[in-house]
């Protein structure tokens, strides 16, 4: 195990970006085509965010999957569902999407694996910076963020956030994961339904950020070391998940606000 303290290899957003305040986000998985996803970046990073922004939304982050070469993950919020519809339709039916659709669903194999989700509570949205850096941006953050999606037998109630903040929470902060950004199902349906949604699920999904990759196998690697989170904690929350954890280790993309 590794001496470095967990200050060095835990990044703390909140101290350099405000929180944002969507009431409604999108995590958005994509399954591209081999070979493609660095087409998609540069055409998201050079098209795709200002449009959004400039109709009502917010691009809160962008990332490559960085143990699946052909997945493109993001998250997209919206101050609440009324202003979801109207955002979705008026991009979607705006000029930048038109022109540059063909190029974008062409890297595509898949893009309907999407969670609608909300904040847990008014604190729990994820920091993100205000400034973004430009559309000629190269250098990539050295950062990493996690993502752990939990798909729970039953919709998340205040025993099971008691139970996350008292048992798993301060097993991750130890081992260096703190999180940073906690979310549930929304469950209202879906108003745009041109772009499906997952249904029938209950998820709670939770964001920690670390400095660099090998921050994030530090903690993966003290998390394995560690007996109570495997002889008490795992066990107690395995009979809460409807199936496994799904952990997503992503890579910000250049012009991404979190990370």
């Amino acid at each position: 195990m590794s001496g470095m303290s967990l200050e060095q290899d835990n990044v703390n957003p909140g101290k350099q970006a405000s929180q944002d305040k969507s009431t409604v986000v999108e995590l958005r998985q994509y399954t591209l085509h081999p070979g493609q996803r660095d087409a998609l970046v540069d055409l998201f990073e050079r098209e795709f965010i200002e449009t959004q922004e400039a109709v009502g939304m917010r691009v809160l982050g962008q990332f490559r999957d960085a143990r699946d070469p052909n997945r493109f993950v993001w998250l997209r919020g919206f101050a609440d569902m009324p202003s979801r519809a109207g955002a979705l339709q008026s991009f979607y039916g705006g000029p930048a999407w038109q022109k540059h659709r063909n190029a974008a669903n062409a890297t595509m194999v898949d893009s309907d694996n999407v969670l609608l989700l909300r904040p847990v509570d008014e604190q729990s949205g994820v920091p993100v910076r205000t400034e973004r850096p430009p559309v000629d941006t190269l250098q990539r953050a050295s950062s990493h963020v996690m993502a752990t999606i939990y798909l729970l037998e039953a919709p998340v109630d205040q025993r099971f956030l008691q139970f996350f903040e008292r048992r798993v929470r301060p097993i991750m902060v130890e081992t260096g994961a703190e999180p940073i950004a906690r979310y549930q199902t929304e469950y209202a349906a879906n108003n745009f339904p041109a772009l499906p949604v997952r249904e029938g699920e209950h998820a709670f999904v939770w964001l920690a950020c670390f400095a660099d990759a090998g921050a994030c196998d530090r903690h993966v690697r003290r998390l394995e070391d560690s007996k109570l989170w495997h002889e008490q904690v795992e066990p107690e929350l395995a009979e809460l998940l409807a199936s496994a954890p799904q952990v997503l280790r992503l890579e910000p993309t250049s012009r991404s606000t979190l990370g």
